[in-house]
């Protein structure tokens, strides 16, 4: 038996929320003295409406160690966890302490867990957890899994447009000169994943729907064996902007798979409304 942690940046299916093999985790978001639950219970429009309206601006919290050594409870043999790039959240470490808890607690248990730092996010975690039952269910041994996850992971691409720069530049990762040129111009930036699981600017457009084509001109250049991938969309509030996404896509290239999302809480406070991620 195995089980698939992932932490709530990462959004699932509807067919995978049912799945008895998966688990999220739940981070913690925080406006203008609101605590907010990145759960099922998780009211995306209202969250939106307090972003806009906010001076200072959304923040999150990573679960405790005790969250993550909670789901590795059970039956499972083997427990693979998922979790938000390392170099942008500290959902990582705190999974790896809850895995050493663990091991420290039951040491005698024959439970083999294994935390991948996704380098990504959103979505971008999604195909990690993915892949991972794909692999489970060939009947790989945990070393396998682990070993071809991992080179998964290195061959992975994550690519973003917002439609608005207000919540990088309330959380001082922009400065407001930027962040008011950009606004004023409509110049949306395209944005994407660092090897190491930072963020880049890829490059930009004047307009959505132009910074939308480039975005998926980056990543058709980045993305070889295309009929053998699943590619990712998920949308914040915007399943128009995706589907047109997920229409140039399919005239461009043939993937195995698209799956479409939308954002949960902790993607939706960075990806704000109407942004778009994209990963493969």
């Amino acid at each position: 038996m195995y089980k698939i942690v992932i932490d709530s940046c990462g959004e699932l299916p509807e067919d995978l929320k049912k799945d008895d093999h998966f688990c999220s985790v739940p981070l913690e978001l925080e406006i203008d003295g609101v605590h907010i639950r990145d759960d099922e219970t998780f009211n995306q429009l209202d969250f939106l409406r307090r972003v806009k309206e906010s001076l200072k601006g959304p923040k999150s919290a990573c679960p405790s160690p005790e969250s993550y050594m909670e789901t590795y409870e059970g039956e499972a043999e083997h427990v693979y966890v998922v979790t938000l790039s390392g170099k942008l959240s500290g959902s990582y470490n705190s999974a790896v302490l809850g895995a050493n808890l663990y091991k420290e607690e039951h040491g005698d248990s024959k439970k083999q867990i294994y935390v991948f730092n996704s380098k990504s996010a959103s979505i971008g975690e999604t195909l990690i957890g993915m892949k991972v039952q794909e692999l489970e269910e060939q009947s790989k041994s945990f070393e396998e899994v682990v070993r071809e996850v991992e080179d998964y992971i290195a061959s992975m691409n994550t690519f973003f447009v917002l439609e608005t720069l207000e919540t990088l530049r309330k959380a001082g990762r922009l400065s407001n000169l930027k962040a008011f040129v950009a606004n004023t111009l409509n110049i949306k930036p395209v944005m994407g994943s660092t090897d190491e699981g930072t963020i880049q600017q890829l490059g930009q457009a004047r307009g959505m729907k132009k910074a939308l084509s480039k975005m998926i001109e980056d990543m058709l250049k980045k993305t070889k064996d295309c009929e053998h991938k699943i590619l990712a969309i998920s949308h914040c509030n915007c399943p128009e902007r995706a589907q047109f996404v997920k229409d140039t896509i399919e005239k461009l290239a043939h993937f195995k798979r698209i799956v479409v999302v939308n954002t949960a809480g902790v993607s939706s406070m960075y990806a704000n409304d109407g942004g778009i991620i994209i990963a493969v």
